[in-house]
């Protein structure tokens, strides 16, 4: 691996609190794993978007944005979540900061917009880059169940403000980095395609997590919340992080833990309401 590279997975592998299970990756390296494996990346790049769009609404109502961020979603939505489109985006609403030059009085609001636009503008973008690798290789979509990771990690986060906010941008970041690490773990380990696609996005998966991180100190430096109780929070929940990632897991997804026996069973669409 480049030194570069290196460079930029150094904070990410000292964030996590353990590495990708070997199983995991050999598994996620086999053949006829590739669909499963496109299909929920495809999945996970889109709730990405809608996780950062449910964080405008819901702690940035009064923008101009809130009011624009679900039209940037909807023909991603139609189109994996109810067959509507061709998966031409071309003509899709462009992510933009509309209204920022509008600044809020609130350094929060202002943080959290101007990076979540871009967060949505590049899941997106990600979006249709999965896409067009699944329809070259007639990956067909199919919806999936849900999968136990996001739902554990949710199980974990408080439900009073502001801490729901500081845990919501904390499991954003553990998200995030595990993302990135694993496209770092992998990407040797599939077809050249593959290999060159999952490196091309370590950079942004590495500058998201580490953007929903100084969210959470900038929150806790506004709500007079001590920085160490930030930092408990990042060692406890990292833990959790931790313990579904390597515990047994009988589904095989993007972010699944070592494998068992594999469901592939059809099931619900995704929506931003089951997101963190």
């Amino acid at each position: 691996m480049e030194k570069k590279m290196v460079e930029l997975l150094e904070p990410v592998q000292g964030f996590l609190h353990c590495s990708t299970p070997q199983a995991w990756l050999d598994e996620a390296a086999k053949p006829e794993n590739t669909s499963m494996l496109l299909l929920d990346h495809l999945h996970c790049e889109l709730k990405a978007a809608q996780s950062a769009t449910f964080l405008i609404r819901r702690y940035a109502p009064e923008s101009q944005l809130a009011g624009h961020v679900l039209s940037w979603l909807e023909p991603y939505e139609d189109f994996l979540y109810r067959g509507r489109g061709s998966g031409d985006f071309s003509q899709a609403a462009v992510p933009s900061k509309l209204g920022l030059k509008d600044r809020n009085h609130d350094p929060v609001v202002n943080e959290l917009l101007s990076k979540m636009v871009l967060l949505i503008k590049e899941e997106l973008h990600h979006f249709q880059q999965v896409w067009e690798i699944m329809e070259a290789r007639d990956i067909e979509i199919v919806p999936l169940s849900a999968a136990r990771y996001a739902a554990g990690l949710r199980r974990h986060m408080r439900t009073h403000e502001p801490a729901a906010f500081i845990d919501k941008l904390i499991l954003g970041a553990y998200i995030e980095a595990r993302s990135c690490e694993r496209f770092a773990k992998l990407a040797p380990l599939l077809d050249t395609e593959l290999e060159r696609f999952y490196t091309s996005l370590l950079r942004s998966e590495a500058r998201h997590y580490q953007d929903y991180l100084a969210l959470a100190d900038l929150l806790a430096e506004q709500a007079g919340t001590p920085l160490t109780s930030v930092q408990d929070r990042i060692q406890v929940l990292g833990e959790v992080e931790a313990e579904l990632i390597t515990a047994d897991d009988d589904q095989f997804r993007f972010h699944s833990g070592k494998p068992l026996n594999h469901s592939q069973e059809i099931a619900i669409e995704g929506s931003a309401t089951d997101l963190i």
